[in-house]
């Protein structure tokens, strides 16, 4: 049986679809449809999951684990009782759970899965996810976008309608905005904007700086008071979605201090509120990439368990004047919405639903992909899908070597919509190696990017005139670079150790500003000089200040032995 799983930022759920073609949410072992995600690591490395686990999060808070999915994408590693894990392993104890439940409700062996990923989830963070179901003992069939899977399910039900809708996905950990054209049976994802590191959380945080008052710094410094202190944040805030105030009533969260107070539903908005409107950035950008007008949108669907935050509905209903509720439409609620779209999925691969009369489904990419290529204003991200494009999607481009006799061509992978490359997502590397050579003549390669059904990108290169060919599925897992997280390279200056660099950067930029222009940057390693330069700034902001050192060691010595070149390799043609 192929079943569909939302592995969310603070619950998880199960579905599948059964004989009579209905969408069944499979109850976990507390007979609860919603599994909080938390993780509890015993004493014999065992696992306990969901609210048993919890049980857990103020005694044992060292080895307990909740919002997980917050740290895929990262580099973070997670001691546990003297052994590391990564995210994904932490998060595969959750799937093998809700699998044990779905066999023990149906009778059946589940063997592989539909799961659902945020829209603007990186490359990176789809593959962290497909390695959890990996390490779980199943198969990862698909990997779709919620707003999509909440689509489906919302077109399953409307085969008939045709209107252009927009899915706002406000969830625990993750905010997607998806517009989308349901007409006759075909949902067509038109574009995806979102953030996928904004969610109710966000809101438990500034609630729980309210709380804690003057104390709250103290408070946080102690995972047992932080975590009473979440708690109670948490209970607060869904106490405030249907009543106008609430008690937050924490006895001796230290030894030598209870809080006692109330917070109105007015004073929770006046916290949250600039959270809340920030998201209407992602409503403007996916109607603005869908091509389309507010106005064109004529249904919007909520999904996830922050839109019952009535600020957030109020603020979707003003800003695009639509105040339908797809909860009164579906009698569905927002949380189970995802996992069900993910069993429609599931089903229809698994031919318990026929195809040829199901939702056909065109979906996006929701990030441009590209290399990193050197041009006369510097390194830039040369983008071969672009984002918003209707996948399965295939690009090839020719790239020329910058000097004769070049005997390999190193191609750098990045995701973001930035033009420097260090402020994107480097997600992988390919070296092509045997380029032919011949004089008076800069040796040719092909790249081909390949994107998926799940979002997955494949990467070949092929060395052009004697067919010598390298290719990867991007994975982390396997790739020999450390993921590269996206900086914002002007804020470099703040970084700790950067007025100890400044001098030397600040000699090094006038060289670069000399000879980087319309047509005069012009040879390979001034290219690598400004690298190393942009390198040295990207490791102070990420706080690598061993390994800026190292680059400015070589932005020395480059500076000392630098001679001016004769001539320019840019020419009207290149």
């Amino acid at each position: 049986m192929i079943v569909g799983i939302d592995l969310g930022t603070t619950t998880s759920e199960i579905a599948y679809v059964d004989e009579d073609g209905k969408v069944i949410v499979i109850p976990n072992s507390d007979n609860e449809l919603a599994t909080p995600s938390v993780v509890h690591i015993k004493q014999n490395g065992s696992a306990l999951v969901g609210s048993e686990a919890g049980e857990y999060l103020l005694t044992r808070p060292e080895s307990t684990f909740m919002e997980i999915k917050r740290k895929f994408g990262t580099n973070e590693k997670l001691m546990v009782r003297g052994k590391i894990y990564t995210p994904e392993e932490i998060q595969s104890h959750i799937i093998e759970y809700l699998v044990d439940c779905a066999e023990e409700y149906t009778g059946e062996e589940v063997t592989a899965a539909v799961i659902t990923v945020p829209a603007y989830f990186t490359d990176v963070q789809r593959k962290q996810t497909i390695r959890a179901g990996e390490m779980a003992g199943i198969d990862i069939e698909r990997v779709i976008n919620e707003p999509t899977a909440a689509a489906m399910d919302f077109g399953t039900q409307n085969m008939s309608e045709c209107e252009y809708i927009l899915v706002y996905d406000f969830g625990g950990g993750t905010l997607d905005v998806t517009v989308l054209e349901l007409f006759e049976g075909v949902i067509d994802v038109k574009s995806s904007s979102g953030n996928n590191q904004l969610g109710g959380k966000d809101f438990d945080e500034v609630l729980m700086e309210h709380i804690g008052g003057n104390r709250y710094k103290e408070l946080i410094d102690d995972p047992k008071s932080e975590m009473k202190l979440k708690q109670a944040a948490t209970t607060c805030k869904i106490t405030l979605s249907s009543d106008e105030s609430a008690s937050v009533r924490i006895p001796l969260i230290t030894e030598n201090l209870s809080i006692d107070i109330a917070v109105t539903r007015k004073k929770f908005e006046e916290l949250i509120k600039p959270l809340v409107e920030s998201t209407g950035e992602q409503i403007d950008t996916a109607i603005k990439d869908a091509g389309l007008l507010k106005s064109d949108i004529q249904r919007v669907i909520l999904v996830g368990g922050t839109t019952r935050v009535p600020l957030v509905r109020r603020f979707v209903e003003e800003k695009l004047g639509i105040t339908n509720n797809p909860t009164e439409v579906h009698d569905l609620t927002p949380e189970l919405m995802v996992v069900r779209g993910a069993a429609v999925r599931a089903a229809i691969l698994d031919g318990v639903i026929d195809e040829d009369e199901s939702v056909v489904l065109a979906d996006v990419c929701p990030f441009s992909l590209g290399v990193k290529i050197a041009t006369n204003k510097g390194f830039v991200v040369d983008r071969l899908i672009k984002r918003n494009i209707t996948i399965p999607y295939e690009y090839s481009k020719v790239y020329t070597a910058l000097e004769e006799y070049q005997r390999g061509i190193i191609f750098e992978i990045y995701q973001g919509e930035h033009d420097n490359a260090y402020e994107n997502t480097r997600i992988g590397r390919l070296d092509l190696d045997k380029l032919p050579q011949r004089r008076d003549e800069l040796a040719k390669a092909e790249v081909t990017f390949s994107y998926d059904v799940n979002g997955i990108l494949k990467v070949k290169a092929r060395a052009l005139g004697n067919d010598n060919t390298v290719a990867i599925d991007i994975d982390i897992n396997n790739n020999d670079l450390p993921v590269s997280l996206p900086v914002k390279l002007s804020e470099w200056k703040k970084a700790d150790g950067a007025s100890k660099l400044r001098p030397l950067l600040r000699k090094a930029q006038k060289i670069l500003d000399e000879y980087i222009g319309d047509d005069i940057f012009i040879e390979e390693r001034l290219f690598i000089f400004h690298d190393m330069c942009d390198g040295a700034r990207a490791d102070l902001i990420h706080g690598e200040k061993e390994e800026a050192e190292k680059k400015a060691k070589l932005i020395k010595e480059f500076i000392e032995t630098w001679k001016p070149p004769s001539e320019s390799i840019w020419d009207d043609d290149f």
